[in-house]
């Protein structure tokens, strides 16, 4: 397993949740990082079942900011994601999984590697640990996650669906 961590933001770990596929995190990265905003993010909903499913993913781990001041430099994003993203900086993260389309800006500008709930869903196919990516997709939009069409075109297409 790599050094170098990998740190996830709220909106994937709540997306895989619902989809009963948090497992799919361990299964392709091994080791998941947090911050403590990203689990109190993920904890205000559903508390108690969500908590017993991070409770039995000890491969999530809550890991609090060495220098919390780091988080303010990133304007324009919520908490949890500028948490994420100065985790990410900490640590030398080789992949944060983010899907809001301000925090994704800012991870490219600070050239890490990235990746979102689609990217989780469409290597996990590629790697066998699912079978199709659209009905998950569509889940997920029922559930109320905005996701562009070009964006379901162009992950359908790639993952041959």
């Amino acid at each position: 397993m790599p050094d170098r961590p990998v740190v996830a933001n709220t909106t994937p770990l709540v997306s895989l949740w619902l989809l009963d596929h948090l497992s799919l995190l361990q299964d392709l990265y091994g080791e998941i990082l947090i911050p403590p905003t990203v689990q109190a993010e993920f904890l205000a909903i559903e508390t108690a079942t969500r908590q017993a499913s991070l409770t039995s993913a000890s491969w999530i781990r809550v890991v609090p900011l060495a220098q919390p001041q780091r988080a303010l430099a990133y304007a324009g994003l919520d908490r949890g994601e500028a948490e994420v993203l100065a985790l990410a900086e900490e640590r030398s993260a080789r992949l944060v999984i983010i899907d809001e389309r301000a925090g994704r800006r800012y991870a490219r500008r600070m050239s890490l590697p990235l990746t979102g709930t689609l990217g989780v869903l469409l290597l996990a196919k590629e790697s066998g640990l699912i079978q199709a990516v659209s009905p998950l997709i569509d889940t997920l939009r029922q559930a109320g996650m905005h996701l562009g069409e070009d964006l379901i075109e162009g992950v359908l297409q790639l993952a041959g669906e």
